[in-house]
């Protein structure tokens, strides 16, 4: 029986409004499902040393710093100013406010994954792919994971590429691997994916123009606003020594299986998955029904290169940090829902479970995980605090600049780590490390600091590593100057400035040393 001219309009209407109400009931769960597996990230501050140095960059700047010159980074500006913004609204004494930007990120990031996989198989999929995406941002070792740093922030603008490439929006795409490229370096591999996105759809060098002036402009314009030079120098130019494993043996093999081992594992029931459908797929179709229509993996070329880049993009540089494999996370996400849909519902809804169960098991990590850094730097902090007061200047010589930001103490150098000036790294071990291989003019520049402002205390927090101070002639031999042992505190020595118009020394003050 047909239908009457206004019973035909309210059905087209109500069909018109179930897009729309779907997409808002996929976006709500995917804010309360990244809402809870990032509940650990609010129960710790800080959780690794990128967060202090973000948020002592943040400080710096608000103090009238310029990045790249006084604040210095081998990073891209897009996060250390989110983080100034964030201080600037909501004050500088917590970390929550960027903890806040970073679920946004994860469910930015999901929607867009889960639009993805929408377009290609489905509903369904578009659901997995985004539930997945949440599921295994947490997939890797608390600090790497629950932490909001730059990779948090670098994975949306990648997936936004795909998305607008995918619907022939070459200047979105363009822009968006320009924002992933501010946010970190590595971020640019998503261009490989986008290309073959062109390549595929045949749109010819208009096309081409706009994904490369989308790309360029911005990047760019940071250029110039931050002076081309430095810009150039420190996100580029001059990492070569720490872009380096020469000499470091087996420890950053060792780290990068155990960064893959990881993520595999959270992932596991969507590998299985893949694995299977990618063996079905060699093994060709039995019937004449089985076409490539039918195939879960057909027309997957793009997100197997943004897989692959993504890859190469986390172990370039040889360091192999655990939140480096992040970048994985969003072609795993999308591919794994392609191959769950391949499956049967009640398959595809059991490796569902399955994930979401390692992902349990990834956040409860993240409430039980060793608190012995984080409470060394506050005892660091209260010692600091101790010696000094809020106006002077210190000098935290290691690799964990929260100690600045904790202390409210503002830092004497621009250089926040001694890895600028010894080149050590926690991803590659004790390989190359000593004055001769820092940053190239990093030495004078940081002993005119020295002599203009010369910090009241300097702690030399190497605790036994290759760069610590004794190890280090220039500043060993001003220290013997300049300044007096005064404590150590687990293992983290304290020096304070020899003052000739202070007759007593202020170590009385200081917690009793031990």
């Amino acid at each position: 029986m047909p239908l009457s001219p206004a019973t035909e309009r309210r059905t087209t209407a109500a069909r018109a409004k179930e897009p729309a109400a779907n997409r808002m009931r996929l976006l709500a769960v995917l804010a309360v499902l990244t809402v809870l597996t990032r509940l650990p990230s609010f129960a710790r501050t800080p959780w690794n040393p990128d967060e202090g140095f973000l948020a002592t960059q943040a400080r710096q700047l608000a103090d009238g710093g310029v990045l790249y010159d006084t604040v210095v980074d081998r990073k891209p500006p897009f996060v250390p100013l989110l983080y100034r913004g964030a201080f600037a609204v909501f004050g500088d004494g917590s970390l929550w406010p960027v903890r806040v930007a970073a679920v946004v990120a994860v469910v930015v990031g999901a929607a867009l994954a889960a639009s993805l996989a929408s377009r290609r198989w489905g509903e369904r999929a578009g659901w997995t792919a985004g539930i997945c995406y949440v599921f295994l941002s947490v997939g890797l070792k608390p600090e790497d994971t629950q932490a909001a740093t730059f990779e948090v922030f670098m994975l949306p603008w990648t997936v936004a590429a795909l998305w607008y490439a995918e619907r022939a929006r070459w200047l979105g795409a363009g822009l968006a691997v320009a924002g992933a490229v501010l946010s970190k370096q590595t971020g640019g591999a998503v261009l490989l994916p986008v290309l073959v996105l062109l390549w595929q759809y045949r749109a010819g060098w208009p096309a081409v123009l706009r994904v490369a002036a989308g790309a360029a402009l911005p990047v760019v314009s940071a250029a110039l606003a931050f002076d081309p030079g430095r810009f150039l120098y420190w996100i580029a130019t001059g990492s070569g020594s720490y872009l380096s494993a020469d000499g470091a043996g087996l420890k950053p093999l060792l780290r990068a299986l155990a960064g893959v081992g990881l993520l595999t594992l959270a992932a596991l029931p969507l590998v299985v998955a893949l694995v299977r459908a990618v063996r079905s797929r060699r093994a060709g179709p039995r019937t004449a029904a089985e076409s490539p229509a039918r195939d879960p993996l057909h027309g997957t070329a793009d997100l197997w290169v943004w897989l692959a880049a993504s890859f190469g993009a986390a172990t370039v540089g040889f360091q192999f940090f655990g939140h480096y494999f992040l970048q994985l996370v969003p072609p795993l996400a999308v591919l794994g829902a392609a191959a769950l849909h391949g499956l049967t519902a009640r398959a595809a809804t059991a490796s569902l479970a399955a994930t979401a169960f390692l992902a349990c098991a990834f956040v409860g990590w993240g409430f039980t995980a060793s608190r012995a850094e984080v409470d060394h730097a506050r005892r660091l902090a209260d010692t600091v605090r101790s010696y000094t007061d809020r106006k002077d200047r210190v000098l935290l010589w290691g690799m964990h600049p929260e100690g600045y930001w904790l202390s409210e103490r503002s830092p004497a150098s621009r250089y926040l780590t001694a890895g600028f000036l010894t080149n050590f790294s926690g991803g590659r071990g004790e390989a190359r490390v000593g004055e001769r291989y820092a940053m190239d003019g990093a030495w004078p520049h940081f002993e005119r600091e020295l002599r203009r402002r010369p910090p009241e205390l300097i702690v030399d927090d190497s605790r036994g590593k290759r760069y610590g101070v004794q190890q280090i002639p220039t500043l060993r031999r001003h220290l013997a100057r300049h300044y007096e042992k005064v404590a150590t505190i687990d293992g983290s020595s304290f020096y304070l400035r020899n003052r000739p118009d202070i007759p007593t020394s202020r170590a009385g003050h200081a917690p009793q040393a031990r």
